[in-house]
């Protein structure tokens, strides 16, 4: 079995889902993301699977979706997004995560994609933000392109393809190790930020987009 990340929202993931799962489940609930009697069954990262992480056809797989309507390789090229935490609730639903200590971590560089991939994802980012803001302009593969190409993702999954998937961004608070944000509020701050400069709505609920908070302190001791 691998050992425990040094640092970063990897580590406290990490730590969360193979040492504290009642926590990240305390978290996922008050962030409506799951309801109050519904728990996970984590896939990924998993301790006992060297913490790995999965992406494209694989991720879907531990997240428990078989069949879709429009194959994946039709929206994203491969060595799409690597999921933080993949896994399926007591429902049956499929739940992504992708988890950040800091606020630096939201700002990702724009895609470095060859030309043919490129195209690919622009189009679909572009049906994406169409979805979930009709009246945007903004480029969704600059500055926050990682975000995005969650948006999208979740996007592909449940419009596309009638999946009732979570798409969960879980933002850990008192991340000394990183100098992050020390107040739930700070993170609010950021996410309004990027919502903004990608034309989305404040509240992105009703697509199925959740913001879980986790306080590291609670998570010190565990690994």
């Amino acid at each position: 079995m691998g050992s425990f990340a040094s640092a970063g929202s990897k580590r406290w993931l990490q730590v969360a889902v193979n040492r504290k799962p009642q926590l990240l489940l305390s978290a996922l609930r008050r962030s409506g993301a799951i309801g109050p009697r519904i728990s996970v069954t984590w896939h990924s990262p998993l301790e006992a699977d060297d913490f790995r992480e999965y992406r494209d056809r694989t991720a879907l797989a531990k997240a428990g979706i078989a069949d879709l309507k429009k194959p994946l390789e039709q929206f994203w090229p491969a060595r799409g997004p690597v999921w933080d935490a993949l896994g399926v609730t007591s429902e049956g639903h499929p739940l992504f995560t992708e988890a950040k200590a800091h606020i630096s971590e939201t700002a990702s560089p724009a895609t470095r994609a060859s030309a043919a991939s490129r195209d690919l994802i622009d189009r679909s980012l572009s049906e994406a933000r169409r979805f979930y803001a009709p009246r945007a302009t903004a480029s969704w593969s600059n500055l926050f392109y990682q975000y995005a190409n969650r948006l999208a993702h979740q996007y592909f999954l449940r419009r596309v393809n009638d999946v009732s998937s979570t798409l969960v961004f879980l933002y850990f608070v008192n991340a000394d190790d990183m100098l992050g944000p020390m107040s739930e509020e700070e993170w609010h701050g950021a996410v309004r930020l990027i919502h903004a400069v990608l034309g989305v709505p404040k509240d992105l609920r009703s697509y199925g987009v959740f913001d879980a908070f986790l306080d590291t302190r609670l998570l010190q001791d565990a690994a």
